[in-house]
């Protein structure tokens, strides 16, 4: 696996409720359709853990292991969580990407790997090298507010997939 994917947590109407992540809520909509567009999934859409969609060369997890207050993160959740990640990073073969669905992810992923927070800031299409060869991508999260208020379109985030393609057909 080269590429793996890190949201923020399973969403109520998504993971929680259909075992996958992203799955059955807004977010994933844009995530599947661009997993397919790039070859990272065989189908564009995904509606429920059977449905026959496959990741490929990729893997979807999340800072938070569980459904947060408010659908948001607190930093003790995601302290508490931090090892779990730790543990799929370290699984990671050199040279791969990680792509960081926003500023929580991305500090989430610093912190499982014992990286400065300072040395490298969440910014949207941003790249940082990380330790082991690995390859921080940050996007804004494909969230429904995002989407909606334009703060991420879809060009701007298959812009962030074309780089990480880039990257590792590079490698």
């Amino acid at each position: 696996m080269r590429l793996l994917i890190v949201g923020l947590a399973p969403g109520m109407h998504g993971a929680n409720r259909t075992g996958r992540p992203f799955t059955g809520d807004h977010a994933g909509i844009l995530l599947y359709e661009t997993l397919h567009r790039f070859g990272f999934a065989t189908r564009p859409v995904s509606v429920a853990e059977r449905d026959g969609l496959r990741l490929k060369d990729c893997r979807i997890t999340n800072a938070v292991k569980c459904l947060p207050p408010a659908n948001r993160p607190l930093p003790d959740e995601v302290r508490r969580c931090n090892a779990y990640l730790a543990e799929e990073i370290s699984a990671l073969p050199e040279g791969a990407a990680i792509l960081a669905l926003g500023a929580i992810a991305h500090n989430a992923v610093l912190m499982a790997l014992g990286t400065r927070r300072a040395s490298n800031p969440f910014r949207h299409g941003m790249r940082h090298e990380l330790p082991r060869g690995l390859t921080l991508y940050d996007c804004y999260h494909c969230s429904r507010y995002n989407t909606q208020t334009r703060r991420l379109t879809p060009d701007m985030f298959r812009s962030v997939f074309a780089a990480i393609c880039r990257y590792l057909t590079d490698e």
